[in-house]
C-alpha cells in the first residue's frame, strides 16, 4: 500500500472514525499511554482492525521532525480526490457551496480553510493540481480531521472547473479587496455558490476574476488591509451561514 503519514490526535481519530481510508499501522509514543485521546485511538484501532505499536519519541520525531505529532503518527493511504463531475452529480438538487483555492501556498492555511469549510457546511474544496498546496500531512494535522468530512477536488484547470460549475447553476463569488461590494451585501440564501479565495500575496488571477459573477471585499476599519486568507474565508462563509439560518428562522415562525 502506498502510504503517507498523518499526525496529531484529532487527525488520527477522525480518520479512524470515518473508516474509508486504509491504515498500515499507528505509532504511539511510549509516554502517551495514559492520555485520554490516545486511549480513544487504541479503541478505534482495535474496532477497525488497525495495528498499533508503542515506539520511542525519537522514532516519531524521525518521521515528523518538527515534533508536532502529539505522540501519535499513522501510516495511511493518501486522501482520495473526488472528480468534479461526480461531485456535481452527487450533490445535485441540494443547496451547495464550494470553496476554490487559487494558488494558496501555505499548508497551514489550507488546513485551516478546510476546517472552516466543514464547520460552515461547505461540501467541497477545489485545488489546482500544479499551483498551490495539495493535501499533505501538515494540511491533515491543521484541519484537525476535518479533511475526512469534505470532498477534495483536484483539477488541472481552475478556469475549466469554474465554467463547469457555472454550467450547473453555481454562482461564482471572488474575494477581492479591490471590490466595490461588501461580502455581507450578497444574498447567499437562494443559490449554489463557489467562493474563490486567492493566494496569500498574489490574490486571485485575472482570468478567474473575469469568470466571477460577484466580487466582494471584507470591509476593514483601518488601512492595514492584510487579513489572513483562512480568516477571510471563514468570515465570508459564516456570513452565508448567518443569512441562511436567519431565512430558515423566519420561515419557521410564519
Amino acid at each position: 500500500m502506498e502510504s503517507t503519514i498523518i499526525y496529531g490526535k484529532n487527525a488520527v481519530i477522525e480518520a479512524l472514525k470515518q473508516g474509508d481510508r486504509e491504515f498500515n499501522k499507528i505509532l504511539i509514543s511510549n509516554n502517551s499511554r495514559a492520555d485520554i485521546k490516545i486511549e480513544q485511538i487504541k479503541q478505534l484501532a482495535l474496532k477497525h482492525g488497525v495495528i498499533f505499536q508503542f515506539v520511542t519519541k525519537e522514532k516519531l520525531n524521525s518521521l515528523e521532525p518538527e515534533g508536532k505529532h502529539q505522540g501519535v503518527i499513522a501510516l495511511i493511504a493518501p486522501i482520495k480526490y473526488t472528480e468534479l463531475e461526480d461531485f456535481i452529480e452527487t450533490n445535485r438538487g441540494e443547496q451547495i457551496s464550494v470553496v476554490i483555492l487559487d494558488g494558496v501556498e501555505d499548508s497551514h492555511n489550507v488546513g485551516a480553510i478546510i476546517r472552516s469549510c466543514v464547520c460552515a457546511g461547505v461540501k467541497g474544496i477545489i485545488l489546482p493540481s500544479r499551483r498551490g498546496v495539495l493535501i499533505n500531512s501538515t494540511v491533515e494535522k491543521t484541519s484537525a480531521g476535518a479533511i475526512n468530512h469534505i470532498s477534495i477536488i483536484k483539477t488541472n484547470s481552475l478556469v475549466n472547473a469554474i465554467q463547469k460549475l457555472k454550467e450547473n447553476d453555481y454562482w461564482v463569488i471572488a474575494s477581492d479587496h479591490h471590490a466595490e461590494q461588501n461580502h455581507y451585501e450578497i444574498d447567499y440564501t437562494d443559490m449554489n455558490f463557489a467562493l474563490i479565495m486567492g493566494a496569500e500575496h498574489a490574490g486571485i488571477s485575472k482570468s478567474l476574476l473575469k469568470l466571477s459573477d460577484f466580487k466582494v471585499k471584507i470591509p476593514m476599519l483601518t488601512n492595514f488591509n492584510s487579513l489572513n486568507v483562512s480568516n477571510a474565508t471563514a468570515i465570508i462563509l459564516f456570513e452565508a451561514v448567518r443569512q441562511r439560518r436567519q431565512k430558515c428562522q423566519k420561515k419557521s415562525t410564519r
